[in-house]
Order: C-alpha cells, then sequence, then structure tokens
C-alpha cells in the first residue's frame, strides 16, 4: 500500500458517496478545489482459506459508504484511495508525462479478519495486490471513460471494472467536458461511398435490368479443436485438475474458436475450489470449480478477448451450476453443448471431460455422463428391445400355430 506522506498535510479530502451510476469520489487540494474525480463501479472475486482447511470464493462490490482519506494530488503524480467496510481499501496511481496520464498500479488491500465478506476465514492478515491496468495515453483535461467491462487478474484475486469515468490532474475546479473513451467503447463503423449530385438526371434505359448488390453469408466457424489441458500443484507432481474440450464463445454476434495450439494453461488447486486459466492470443478464460464435498461444479466463468473487428470485451458470471458431477469422478459430455453466460456471451463445448477435483495418476476417473450423451445411447436400447420383442411376438405366433395345427390333425382321425 502506497502513501505519499509529503503531501497529505496540502489536501483536504472529501467523503465519497454511491450515485446510481457508481461510486463517485471528489478529491480537493489545500485550496479546497478539485484536483481528482473518479466514479466507477468495482466487483471483487477473493479466493481464500477457511479455518476448516478449505478454499472458498467471497464475492462484493465496492460499497455505498467510502472515504478517500489517504488521497494525494501533485502536478505529475496523483493517489485516489477508496476506503471501505473494515480495513478495506482500493487505489489507483496516476502520473503525467507530457501531455497524456496513465494509471501505472491499482492497489487492492483486503483485511480478512472481516468476518461479514471471509466467514472463517483461517487468518485475521490485511493482504494487498498490485495489478496493472490497460489505461494509458489520456489526454490531459479530459475524463477517461470506458462503460466496458475490464477484468483485471491476479493469482487470488479478480477485479472487475465498468461505467468508469476518470479524471486525474483537474484543473480550473472542474471536470472536463472531453472524452478519452477506451478501445472497447469506440464502435467500429464502414465508410460508406460517397455520391456526388449532378445538375441532370441520366435517363434511365432499362430500370429492370438493375441488379441488387450480392451480400455474401458468413461461413459458420468449423468445431473448433480439442484441447487438454491440465494444472499442477508443482512442477514436479503429476495433474491435479485435468480438463479436455473444444471452446466456441459467441460475444454479442461475433464467433471466436479457442485454439489450443499456442494456448497456455495455468492455474490452482485446492480442497474446495480449484480454477483453471487458459490464454491465448485472442482471449482469456477463467473457469472457477468449487465443491461442497460430494458434488462439484463449474462456479464462475470470466472471458476476456477481443473480437476479429477489434471490440474488447470482458463477461464474467460467478453464480453458475454447470458440469456437476460426483467429487472423485469426473464430468462428460461429447455432444455440442450450449450455455448463456452472460446477456452478451454464449459458449458452445464439444467432446468436454473435465476433473477439477481428485485426480489421481494423472488420468481421469470414471466419468458422469451429460444427459445428451445418455440420450444417444437410450435410442439404440430402445430399438433393440422393440426388435426382440418382436421376435418374440413372431416365435410366439409361430409356435401357437404350430400347435393348433397338430390339435386339428389329431381330429381329422
Amino acid at each position: 500500500m502506497y502513501r505519499y506522506a509529503a503531501f497529505v498535510l496540502f489536501l483536504a479530502l472529501g467523503i465519497a458517496f454511491q450515485l446510481s451510476h457508481g461510486t463517485e469520489v471528489k478529491v480537493t487540494d489545500k485550496d479546497n478545489k478539485l484536483c481528482l474525480y473518479a466514479k466507477l463501479m468495482v466487483n471483487f472475486s477473493v479466493s481464500y482459506d477457511r479455518t476448516d482447511n478449505t478454499s472458498a470464493p467471497a464475492e462484493f462490490e465496492l460499497p455505498d459508504k467510502v472515504t478517500s482519506d489517504g488521497s494525494t494530488c501533485d502536478t505529475t503524480s496523483s493517489n485516489l484511495k477508496i476506503n471501505f467496510g473494515e480495513g478495506h481499501s482500493w487505489s489507483m496511481n496516476f502520473t503525467m508525462n507530457g501531455k497524456v496520464y496513465q494509471i501505472d498500479t491499482i492497489t487492492f488491500s483486503y483485511n480478512l479478519s472481516d468476518a461479514t465478506v471471509f466467514p472463517k476465514a483461517s487468518s485475521n492478515e490485511t493482504l494487498s495486490v498490485f495489478v496493472k491496468p490497460h489505461i494509458t495515453d489520456v489526454d490531459v483535461n479530459t475524463c477517461y471513460s470506458c462503460n466496458s467491462k475490464e477484468m483485471i487478474e491476479s493469482e487470488l484475486v479478480n477485479q472487475t471494472l465498468w461505467d468508469v469515468l476518470i479524471q486525474a490532474f483537474v484543473t480550473n475546479n472542474a471536470t472536463s467536458e472531453n472524452i478519452t473513451s477506451c478501445a472497447a467503447d469506440v464502435p467500429t463503423t464502414s465508410v460508406a461511398p460517397t455520391t456526388h449530385a449532378t445538375s441532370t438526371a441520366a435517363p434511365v434505359t432499362n430500370a429492370s435490368s438493375t441488379t441488387p448488390p450480392i451480400t455474401t453469408p458468413t461461413p459458420p466457424l468449423p468445431t473448433p479443436a480439442t484441447g487438454e489441458y491440465i494444472v499442477k500443484s508443482d512442477e514436479n507432481s503429476t495433474a491435479c485438475l485435468m480438463a479436455n474440450f473444444g471452446l466456441q464463445v459467441t460475444f454479442k454476434q461475433a464467433e471466436m474458436n479457442l485454439d489450443p495450439n499456442g494456448t497456455k494453461s495455468s492455474g490452482s488447486c485446492g480442497v474446495n475450489v480449484s480454477e483453471l486459466v487458459l490464454e491465448s492470443s485472442t482471449m482469456t478464460v477463467i473457469l472457477t470449480f468449487t465443491n461442497d464435498t460430494k458434488k462439484f461444479r463449474l462456479h464462475a466463468l470470466n472471458i476476456t478477448g477481443k473480437t476479429n473487428s477489434g471490440v474488447s470485451f470482458s463477461e464474467v458470471n460467478t453464480n453458475l451450476s454447470l458440469w456437476e458431477a460426483a467429487v472423485g469422478s469426473s464430468y462428460m459430455c461429447n455432444k455440442k453443448q450450449n450455455f448463456t453466460i452472460t446477456s452478451l456471451l454464449t459458449i458452445n463445448t464439444f467432446n468436454l471431460q473435465v476433473q477439477p477435483f481428485g485426480v489421481k495418476k494423472g488420468v481421469f476417473s470414471t466419468a458422469e455422463e451429460c444427459q445428451a450423451d445418455g440420450e444417444s445411447f437410450l435410442v439404440p436400447i430402445i430399438v433393440g428391445v422393440a426388435l426382440l420383442v418382436l421376435i418374440l411376438i413372431v416365435l410366439l405366433a409361430f409356435f401357437i400355430g404350430r400347435k393348433r395345427n397338430r390339435a386339428t390333425g389329431y381330429e381329422s382321425f
């Protein structure tokens, strides 16, 4: 946690408050003039250890009541510090370089002794994580704006920012009306052909011969290749998490396949929480699995990436209950599965088999199959049973008819 004690005496810091669009913070200098402004929304997801030797996720957001004590302003560097809850804080460090400024680091400190947020935590420490956001080259005397979600990942903490409006190094005691937008908010537009008007219109010789423009439909993406991903507790150990699947991601109308070639897998294995992180050149996928000692499931999914048209996106759902199976077994579904993760994001999986807990000797345990796979086996079983019944009926009819014929023969004597 960074503190700039040399500047504290020169500041009069105000209280921050929550609007309907996020937490708004105004920092004033020694002359009570506005020097730093921020309005934003932040969600936190923290994995922590409990007293029962298990790991659990804590998920919470920047609350209504916060303070900005400890914030500082200077001509070339400033620090916004937001304090909330029982000893938690979130801060951004700004630096100016010529006519632009940037955010160098985000520091998030969380107090594990806060039993409301971290029930049954095994430690009462205050821990800090330091991350670097992608917020650079903001023009001086403009506000940085980003309505799109940006997820910032670290080993145990994920932070999601959206509806962000920030101005550091404020002048004239007022925020600027000029905006520097993040790349994700900038729409992609196509340039229409220029039409030049003339004073006289050329006569139409054959209006019916006009050929309508031909639009070529976008070909569907091929089925994604199946990747094999593993997580080890250390370099010398065997796998503690295994997953095989092909993944297709749809953001709005843009479709992308996760290419196993060049995709790096990492993550962590815990008693009750395990995480698989997949990083490719086009997207980052974080899958969080939990278990209740009897069954495991996919609990959270975070996907950030960039479409082929250059639109960045970050979507997260921390309230899932997918791919459920008994602890000590694996979950399998060879058929295509479609899941709606958020209103903007859906995924398709192919040839899926996953085991996030209880992997032994680096191989999958006995699989619990999805309903779609079960139905594929049910049809031939039904057909086989029907044929067997039909054969039995024919045989029964044959023997009954033969018996009647014999009885008729005896009566003829």
